[in-house]
């Protein structure tokens, strides 16, 4: 009968985003969604908690701004039983330790008993990979990072985690934190009936004052540009002449000197 917490956020989906003149991106009209890694995390702590037979309870927290409400009903129909939403303006402009932070002290102080949290491997807007790390150093438990295979026995956590030369395999004793690799699981579509009782669970919102630390957003986005890749082509012949041509591009481009 496992606890488990799931970390989300709530981001802008790629798929609407539009090249604008001069390279810079177009966000007028973009659409938000789960990030796709944290939808992992979400169906891997709905799986542990039916894997336990009944009883245990999936608890989603995410911290983000007012508009970020549309992804707390999201995850609750993704199978998630109650849901902390952590919500101010300026939580728009956090940076991963802040978020850490505020995560810690939500489960510290309202959820004292729990299992297992998740987190995705990282989220799909900043992909700094922090926030699951620092979040269980801030709450002393262990971490296992890079999950793609995880089971509760007996009191402990076994996970199969991707390293740089194969799979290990990996004990630690409970609570404990994972981040997970989008491989790991399939996410479920929520269908209809699951919408609707979505709205039926208990979701409770925290606001900046409630929380005992001070957090004002310290991330300043100055610009974004969109990625290009510029190639020149040039014909050249198989004589000595093109050979003479081709070292000379060469050399004027900084290849070889």
């Amino acid at each position: 009968m496992p606890v488990v917490v799931a970390c989300f956020k709530w981001v802008v989906d790629e798929a609407y985003i539009r090249r604008g003149a001069g390279g810079a991106l177009d966000l007028s009209s973009v659409d938000y969604k789960i990030g796709e890694y944290d939808r992992n995390a979400i169906e891997e702590a709905v799986r542990l908690r039916d894997a336990g037979g009944g009883g245990g309870s999936v608890i989603g927290i995410t911290v983000g701004a007012p508009d970020s409400a549309k992804g707390v009903k999201d995850g609750l129909s993704r199978g998630m039983d109650q849901a902390f939403f952590v919500s101010d303006p300026s939580f728009k402009a956090l940076e991963p330790s802040q978020t850490a932070a505020i995560l810690a002290e939500v489960i510290r102080t309202r959820i004292p008993q729990y299992d297992l949290i998740t987190c995705g491997e990282g989220s799909s807007d900043l992909y700094a990979q922090q926030v699951g790390p620092r979040l269980a150093e801030l709450l002393g438990v262990p971490c296992v990072c890079f999950v793609q295979k995880v089971s509760l026995e007996g009191g402990k956590l076994v996970a199969d985690r991707r390293v740089e030369d194969g799979i290990e395999v990996v004990e630690a004793p409970l609570p404990a934190l994972v981040t997970v690799l989008p491989d790991i699981n399939t996410p479920r579509i929520p269908g209809v009936k699951d919408t609707l009782m979505a709205g039926k669970k208990p979701v409770t919102t925290i606001k900046k004052e409630d929380l005992a630390g001070s957090f004002e957003g310290t991330l300043k986005t100055e610009a974004m540009t969109a990625s290009s890749l510029e190639r020149t082509g040039e014909k050249l012949a198989a004589d000595a002449a093109g050979i003479a041509r081709f070292v000379d591009s060469l050399r004027k481009s900084g290849v070889i000197r």
